[in-house]
């Protein structure tokens, strides 16, 4: 088996216009596959999919309008071709202490991050069965494995997707679709770089609790991806993999 490849599939990567979904897009296309990343800014996607190369496309539309996601799947389909795989990359965050959230702050978070993940994956996996199965990896969270403060609505969601990943991955095992999940850790990025350098005691306990005494990068994120979603990982279902360093089992 070939781990690198993941020839002649077609992906949809939300969120992948920056970040860890631009880099996973980027290890697809590598990897042999069509991809098509989503969010909502169709400028920076439109851009985004450029860079990446032909065989990459872009279709924007909001991960949190469930009510759109029937129509965004079908759309999607008939112009870049019936989806092998599916990465739930997009996602909010919010950095509040626990008692000034509102119930409208944390319905916010977990509708984008929890329901609406749920919902296209529904819609996708409809789809995905009737061509005898699948795979879709979902972006959890080292929240979603131990406690961060001032992430309350956060963490409810990402350990939801969570459970969820758990969930499906045995419901769905009957429809050939394997369903698993990444865990970053720590990611390099110029908005995280910024943030601990501007918080030198949280760096320093981040760093402390990293065995491998680094950030990660996001092509390294996407190497995992790439192997879950590959057919190197056809025995692989109900995962939390995380790629951090060591951070969740550091002391």
């Amino acid at each position: 088996m070939n781990t690198n490849s993941l020839q002649g599939k077609h992906a949809l990567v939300t969120g992948g216009g920056t970040g860890i979904g631009l880099a996973i897009a980027r290890a697809f296309v590598a990897a042999g596959a069509h991809v098509v990343i989503s969010g909502r800014r169709e400028a920076v996607l439109t851009e985004a999919a450029a860079g990446v190369g032909a065989a990459c496309g872009a279709f924007a539309f909001d991960v949190a309008d469930t009510a759109g996601h029937a129509a965004a799947v079908r759309a999607i389909e008939a112009k870049f071709g019936p989806l092998d795989v599916l990465v739930n990359n997009a996602g909010i965050n919010m950095k509040k202490p626990s008692l000034e959230v509102s119930d409208e702050d944390f319905a916010r978070i977990v509708q984008a991050n929890l329901n609406g993940l749920f919902s296209l994956t529904r819609e996708v996996v409809r789809s995905m069965a009737t061509r005898g199965g699948g795979c879709v990896l979902n972006i959890t969270s080292m929240a979603a494995i131990y406690g961060l403060p001032r992430v309350a609505a956060y963490t409810a969601s990402k350990a939801g997707v969570l459970g969820l990943t758990r969930e499906l991955a045995v419901e769905w095992a009957a429809l050939n679709i394997r369903v698993n999940a990444i865990a970053p850790g720590f990611i390099f990025s110029e908005m995280t770089a910024k943030a601990l350098d501007a918080d030198p005691e949280r760096k320093a306990k981040v760093m402390s609790r990293t065995p491998m005494a680094r950030m990660g990068r996001p092509e390294e994120v996407a190497a995992a991806a790439v192997f879950l979603c590959s057919d190197a990982a056809s025995f692989i279902t109900g995962v939390n993999l995380p790629v951090d360093g060591g951070n969740s089992i550091g002391f």
